[in-house]
């Protein structure tokens, strides 16, 4: 392998991809259709079925309106979350999750007894030793690339790779069955060291399975990296972060040629597979050579370094943290044909409807205090509106239409009244078309009409979360302070029994000379509370150097006396 490349196996990722999911969604809110061949039928289009009707004439069920999934893979995104530690959960579209569990992993690889491997305890909760579950540490749970039975050996040191993935795979087998048992849907799962590996791999055994890539990772003769052997036969379209244009560039370079695609396929498969090993292998394929080929001006710096890691299993980046609230919210819809102002109004207002609904199920939180009505609370406000479309280029000569996937986009600030809660939906959205995006639409798009659009899309992005405890949160929520204060404050709280205490402040609410002879007064100034050594003295210590007024006996800072003078020496 190119020496440049350097291998980072010390994480554990894995990744969740729920089997069928949207089939799955209204098999759970109907369950007399999990034994029904279902089809799942969006416009003219059918999106997904079950694998029952994969061998069957089919059930078809209407799932235009995407609320019911969406709402299904946030429940289950929070489930799994709250079952990890780390707080690194990061969803793939609606049925897709990647888990980061290294601290989990290396907390119980350290916990292993190397005398005992086959009653080994993984431990769910470090505060709580009793909860977790027993495994055999010696063999790993489900299927493996390559397929094996087991692990043999002995465990060579906490930081062991083979050691870390066998409980990995016990992990994931055990939240499967968790995911499984307590919200009824099943998920084939990828065990390994990144995200791209977790994600290829886990689709080596589906579906309701789950496959973890075993060690070597890396060529150590006599012994080939199964990372190799495993990601090699895939084509180079096949690869997570390397995209369909970019793809394209490298199976040209490889072929020498344009490849060819299927005729009459909008987003074709080419008739000549390129895989990884053909890419890898290639005269001169470098680093520099993908830099060369696929940087540019709108490319990220490094792009060649990134794919040719790519190209060898290799996989920097993180698994996003857990948000409390999505960095951005997008709604868009494809078309035959869009090519009317009128059309384009009445699509437009479609999307801004489930745009704003989207808004309010995931920026809104609900507050329920004691004896008070319910409240909404804004948890973040996007800044930027975004109205993107993506025109048909025109057609050839010859009568064929070359292949586009460019969108145009045009941002702005977005429009405060959409934060309205007292206009209903449908008012919002009407005026939202009518005053916002219509007009940004003929900026977008000067002419009268012929755009022969086949996708809008309407996004809010830039959000700003509001005042709450989160780091990104603008503030603090001065109002849930003083909610928790009790609870925060308890353990410094000192009680004094043994002496009257000053009447509750919400109790007595009087003027400030009122108070000031209420104070002189009070049996909280005995002399007997300022002799005992075991008081707090935080009002000598707090204001060292302070005076004490003669008539009240309230101890202030030496600048503040004179105006304290003329408090006691005011009539009213």
């Amino acid at each position: 392998m190119d020496t440049s490349l350097k291998r980072d196996d010390s994480r554990l990722v894995i990744h969740f991809d729920y089997d069928c999911f949207y089939a799955s969604v209204v098999e759970a809110e109907n369950p007399a259709l999990k034994s029904l061949p279902l089809a799942i039928q969006q416009k003219q289009i059918i999106v997904t079925c079950n694998y029952e009707a994969r061998r069957r004439d089919v059930v078809i069920v209407l799932g235009g309106d995407l609320t019911r999934f969406r709402d299904a893979s946030k429940a289950l995104y929070n489930f799994l979350r709250e079952r990890i530690w780390s707080d690194k959960v990061e969803r793939l579209g609606f049925d897709e999750v990647f888990l980061d569990c290294t601290d989990m992993i290396n907390y119980n690889v350290g916990l292993l007894n190397p005398n005992d491997l086959q009653n080994s305890f993984f431990h769910l909760d470090k505060g709580d030793p009793t909860v977790g579950f027993r495994y055999n540490a010696t063999t790993v749970k489900g299927p493996t690339f390559p397929v094996c039975d087991s692990v043999s050996g002995t465990l060579l040191d906490s930081g062991a790779l083979q050691q870390r993935l066998t409980l990995g795979s016990h992990l994931a087998m055990h939240l499967r069955h968790e995911v499984e048992q307590e919200k009824g849907y099943t998920a084939t799962v990828g065990i390994s060291t990144n995200k791209l590996l977790s994600k290829l791999v886990g689709n080596v055994n589906k579906p309701k399975s789950q496959t973890t890539l075993t060690t070597p990772y890396e060529s150590f003769p006599p012994h080939n990296s199964n990372v190799l052997a495993f990601i090699d036969p895939h084509d180079v379209g096949k690869i997570p972060g390397i995209g369909f244009k970019m793809s394209q560039k490298v199976r040209e370079y490889v072929l020498g040629r344009k490849a060819e695609f299927h005729e009459g396929l909008v987003y074709g498969k080419t008739k000549e597979a390129v895989t990884v090993r053909d890419v890898r292998i290639s005269p001169d394929m470098s680093a520099q050579t993908l830099e060369e080929l696929l940087g540019g001006p709108n490319s990220p710096k490094g792009i060649g370094g990134r794919v040719w890691g790519l190209l060898h299993g290799i996989d920097d980046m993180e698994v996003g943290k857990a948000k409390s609230v999505p960095s951005q919210i997008s709604i868009e819809d494809s078309y035959i044909r869009l090519d009317t102002i009128e059309e384009v109004r009445r699509e437009l207002t479609i999307l801004s409807n489930s745009l704003i609904r989207r808004i309010h199920m995931d920026l809104l939180e609900t507050e329920i205090e004691d004896g008070a009505e319910p409240t909404k609370r804004w948890l973040a406000h996007p800044r930027t509106f975004r109205l993107s479309t993506r025109p048909r280029p025109p057609l050839n000569p010859d009568g064929t239409r070359p292949r586009s996937f460019n969108r145009i986009s045009r941002s702005f600030p977005m429009p405060q009244f959409v934060f309205s809660l007292t206009e209903n939906v449908d008012a919002l959205s009407e005026r939202l078309v009518g005053e916002v995006l219509i007009p940004n639409f003929r900026k977008l798009h000067p002419e009268r009409s012929g755009w022969n659009l086949s996708l809008v899309n309407i996004a809010v992005t830039n959000m700003a979360e509001t005042a709450a405890d989160s780091k990104d949160s603008q503030g603090r929520d001065i109002g849930k302070m003083f909610q928790r204060q009790d609870d925060v404050l308890k353990e410094w709280r000192v009680h004094d029994d043994s002496h009257n205490t000053l009447p509750p402040v919400e109790e007595n609410v009087k003027s400030s000379k009122e108070n000031a002879t209420e104070l002189k007064d009070s049996k909280a100034w005995e002399e007997n509370d300022h002799d005992d050594a075991t008081d707090w003295q935080s009002e000598d210590e707090d204001l060292a150097g302070s005076t004490r007024c003669s008539i009240c006996g309230l101890a202030l800072p030496p600048f503040a006396m004179t105006a304290h003078e003329r408090f006691h020496a005011d009539p009213d």
